[in-house]
């Protein structure tokens, strides 16, 4: 499996800096790794979050980005995806998004794909995120971090995910300014332990703080955990 989906427990939870410093890893161990965005809202005709991801890496624009591939459908007011869509009275075409995620996935060992907002966005009236990306077999990675609430939000998401079959190759569990240690140490338990209860292998793995320069290392294999390799 190529594709993994980047997804987060809310909005504004930290997805775009845990999956520029997650490809960035793996980058420097010399893995061909790109990363790519489901649906970008609130952006006319490129990404603002890819350009954070290339920024990280500390590589040029790819050849794909150029090419429209790793944002296949780009809309310009910032809500979800179907209420952004039907104001531009637009329809979001999914077979030119699968196709461009199999293009990628053709050429790169590991594709890292960012999801907008949380697991239950909407992309249309009919269709929630995580049914597009159960529907294809991706494996998740569950973006979370301390802020408070999370741990409902995060156990909920896992629950969702459980009950449509999907892997869960781990959960990323941001750096957060104003978690409370003792907090965020009984979150990080807590999410062990029902990752374990729904029969997922509880690995929490912890995203240290990005300042804007220097991206933090993080430890790529205990993520992957043997499903993918480089």
């Amino acid at each position: 499996m190529s594709v993994y989906f980047i997804s987060g427990i809310d909005t504004g939870i930290g997805k775009t800096i845990a999956t520029g410093i997650l490809a960035a890893a793996l980058h420097r161990s010399g893995c061909n790794v790109i990363t790519a965005k489901l649906i970008q809202t609130g952006n006319d005709g490129f990404s603002e979050d890819l350009d954070m991801h290339r920024n990280m890496m500390k590589c040029p624009s790819f050849p794909e980005d150029c090419a429209g591939l790793t944002a296949p459908q780009i809309f310009h007011f910032p809500a979800s995806p179907h209420l952004a869509a039907a104001l531009e009275k637009r329809s979001i075409d999914f077979p030119k998004i699968d196709q461009a995620l199999k293009t990628l996935a053709q050429k790169y060992e590991i594709v890292l794909l960012e999801g907008a907002g949380g697991l239950m966005v909407p992309l249309t009236e009919d269709l929630l995120t995580i049914d597009w990306a159960a529907e294809r077999n991706y494996p998740l990675l569950l973006v979370t971090c301390g802020r408070l609430g999370s741990l409902n939000h995060t156990l909920l998401s896992i629950e969702a995910a459980a009950r449509r079959g999907m892997k869960l190759s781990g959960v990323l569990y941001n750096w957060c300014a104003d978690s409370d240690p003792v907090i965020e140490e009984d979150s990080c338990r807590m999410i062990g332990k029902y990752l374990k209860k729904y029969g997922y292998s509880p690995t929490v793995v912890k995203i240290p703080h990005y300042d804007g320069n220097h991206v933090p290392e993080i430890d790529v294999a205990s993520i992957f955990k043997g499903e993918a390799s480089c």
